[in-house]
């Protein structure tokens, strides 16, 4: 689909590679629509891994869309070259005029500090509230999903006992909600996190329905404000080989506490690689959020949106 990404951004060629379509911005010009307008608030270590993870679903469109990274003054990442983020990514302050179809905020490796204990936790705040009434939809990932939901309905995060990771079942509870189209009645999705929320304490809130949930990793995916927000805990964006990147990354660093990520290597063997459970459902549900809560929702002149 035509994903109008900056010149020159790793993702390119490496979806290229994929024989995954993407439109730089000399191409796009030639085009004489109007763009959805897509924002993205990384907070992943990996950025460059992360964008190639959100491009590669999000092309699965006919729609054109213009994509912007947006990145904290508050924070500096240590694991990305500054130099991709001084050309590829735009401060808050930049962007915080501007209106946007749709939002995405990744999950970010601090859900085992209290939120208000986070260094950016003001900064996020401020972005928060300010999607509120500049973007139509808001897509809320794993640690983002949980700090959506503390800071806007005042739920709770919990520790677990041990780390949830790997791939798990899950099982639509409004399956004719649009985001669901196309679905099975059972789903897998990639999980890797310290943290969970309750089934209780989102029922406590006549503003969220509870979308899907598994056996073993509970809440998995939450709606609120008919579609302009979704809260999901899990990682439907993944690449095929995200965890086991991160369960070979922890085995190097000699930590103790590290298992196998559950129902994801064939024969429960490292060394037979992983088995894809999520992908199309993974592009479903990006598909779906575009078509039926961003596209289909949003004003042509973006200057109505909130």
């Amino acid at each position: 689909m035509p994903l109008r990404i900056p010149d020159g951004l790793p993702a390119i060629d490496l979806l290229k590679q994929e024989n995954i379509f993407v439109m730089n911005e000399g191409r796009a010009h030639a085009q004489d629509i109007r763009p959805l307008r897509l924002v993205v608030l990384n907070l992943m270590p990996l950025k460059i891994t992360t964008e190639t993870d959100l491009i590669r679903l999000l092309s699965n469109t006919p729609l054109q869309m213009d994509l912007t990274f947006m990145k904290l003054q508050s924070h500096t990442p240590k694991n990305t070259p500054i130099e991709h983020m001084m050309m590829f990514y735009k401060a808050f302050e930049e962007l915080r005029t501007q209106k946007f179809d749709g939002m995405i905020i990744t999950g970010a490796p601090v859900e085992q500090f209290d939120f208000e204990d986070v260094s950016y936790w003001d900064e996020m705040k401020t972005i928060l509230d300010w999607s509120r009434t500049h973007v139509t939809s808001t897509l809320y990932i794993c640690w983002a999903a949980q700090a959506g939901l503390y800071h806007f309905y005042g739920v709770p995060k919990y520790p677990l006992e041990k780390k949830k990771f790997g791939i798990f079942r899950q099982y639509p509870l409004v399956p004719q909600e649009p985001i669901f189209r196309g679905f099975d009645d059972v789903f897998m999705m990639p999980h890797s996190r310290h943290t969970e929320v309750h089934r209780e304490d989102i029922e406590q809130h006549s503003e969220l329905t509870l979308l899907a949930e598994g056996d073993e990793s509970g809440v998995s995916m939450v709606m609120a404000r008919g579609g302009r927000e979704f809260f999901i805990t899990g990682h439907l964006e993944y690449a095929f080989n995200t965890l086991d990147n991160e369960y070979r990354r922890d085995m190097a660093l000699g930590r103790t506490d590290v298992e196998k990520p559950q129902n994801y290597y064939r024969g429960d063997n490292p060394d037979n690689g992983p088995l894809v459970s999520w992908r199309a459902h993974g592009n479903l549900l990006f598909s779906n959020w575009i078509n039926y809560y961003v596209y289909q929702e949003t004003p042509y002149n973006i200057e109505d949106i909130g």
